[in-house]
């Protein structure tokens, strides 16, 4: 099946009573069974690895459904969701390392990540080390003997690099390290990560897949070899997602490559038109053929999300607010992924630049949602207009 009937059809195989085309939401703790031997039944299947019902954190019919979804269009094994992205990204380094371990993160990864890793990884014995994300097949010279596990985001969540994926993989693959991607930002629908040898990849949820910013999901999808210690660990973690959020995500998911191919198609309108205007000194998009990392994301992906950053003909953060305040179409606020227009500066010295210190003017990060085209640039201009005054 094409991608677009895979996303219509996918994670309907259980049946609701009456039969509605989408299943109900089920809030249950408590799974009970008709007696002993019903009950001894199921735990073997569940022992077995089937996805049946034994509680109500796992196995439900909603999480299945989901869980078969993601896992196709990421084109992995199998999944598991998680109350947040962050939770996603923790739960799938926590699978492949422990004490005594080192791994390789890049520098221009999600600042939660950055966070876990200092904070969380390094209390129980667990070496990071950042790397420039245009380091490609050179990563090999920072592995160690304890590497176990190189963590990509690309394009990175700030400034956007577009790492070169299957390099960097194949030097991890060679020396025994796990490969975890963070594809949220184009999704399985527009970069295809087990393909250009991923082990495990990452879903912020709560972004493209939920689509309508009400609710918040993470999704860690495996290969066959490292799904077992990926479900092992979020289960021994007690990490799961609400069937309220699951509900509202797979539903998002029916529509996800409708939404995308807007998302994608308004924003390289605006990025182009912004590369021309004289408060702007640069638009951080790989689309956009003058971008560094523009020959890899053509040779590597099949499409462009709605997220870019800008660099303003301005410094100071003064400066800067001229711009963001007054903004009408695009909300100043966190996240991204909805129909909604969004604006963040971006904080770098939050968000690290251990490599590689950003000297740039002030950068923002923009969220192009489903709005008109017309309406969203204006509303940039006049933003402009008043950072230049």
């Amino acid at each position: 099946m094409k991608l677009s009937t895979r996303l219509a059809q996918r994670g309907r195989k259980a049946k609701s009573s009456p039969g509605t085309v989408n299943l109900p939401v089920v809030r249950a703790s408590t799974v009970t069974f008709a007696s002993v031997a019903e009950m001894d039944a199921v735990q073997k299947r569940f022992d077995a690895d089937e996805p049946i019902p034994t509680y109500g954190i796992t196995n439900m019919p909603l999480r299945v459904a989901f869980e078969e979804m993601i896992s196709d269009i990421e084109g992995g094994h199998r999944a598991v969701t998680l109350p947040t992205g962050a939770a996603a990204v923790s739960v799938a380094i926590m699978a492949t390392v422990q004490k005594g371990d080192h791994v390789l993160v890049t520098d221009s990864c999600y600042g939660p990540t950055r966070r876990f890793c200092d904070r969380t990884l390094a209390r129980f014995g667990v070496e990071t080390t950042y790397y420039d994300p245009t380091i490609g097949a050179g990563i090999a010279a920072l592995m160690k003997p304890n590497t176990r596990c190189v963590y990509l985001e690309s394009p990175g969540s700030i400034t956007f690099e577009v790492q070169d994926f299957p390099a960097i993989a194949k030097e991890a693959k060679a020396r025994g390290a796990a490969v975890i991607h963070d594809n949220t930002w184009a999704t399985g629908v527009f970069f295809r990560s087990f393909e250009h040898g991923a082990d495990l990849v990452v879903q912020a949820a709560s972004k493209y897949p939920g689509g309508h910013s009400d609710l918040l999901l993470g999704a860690v999808v495996a290969n066959e070899k490292w799904w077992p210690m990926l479900r092992d660990t979020s289960r021994d973690l007690g990490q799961y997602a609400s069937p309220d959020d699951l509900f509202l995500a797979l539903r998002g998911m029916r529509t996800l490559e409708v939404r995308l191919k807007h998302h994608e198609e308004s924003a390289l309108e605006i990025a182009k038109r912004l590369q021309k205007h004289p408060g702007v000194r640069r638009v951080l998009h790989p689309a956009l053929p003058d971008d560094p990392g523009h020959a890899i994301w053509k040779r590597d992906y099949l499409g462009s999300s709605g997220l870019f950053g800008v660099e303003l003909d301005a410094t100071g953060r003064d400066r800067m607010a001229k711009f963001v305040d007054g903004l009408e179409c695009f909300a100043l606020g966190y996240s991204w992924g909805g129909y909604d227009s969004l604006v963040a500066p971006a904080n770098l010295g939050r968000y690290g630049r251990v490599v590689r210190p950003w000297k740039g003017g002030e950068l923002v990060r923009l969220q192009v949602g489903l709005e008109d085209v017309e309406d969203l640039y204006a509303d940039l201009e006049r933003g402009l207009a008043r950072m230049k005054a």
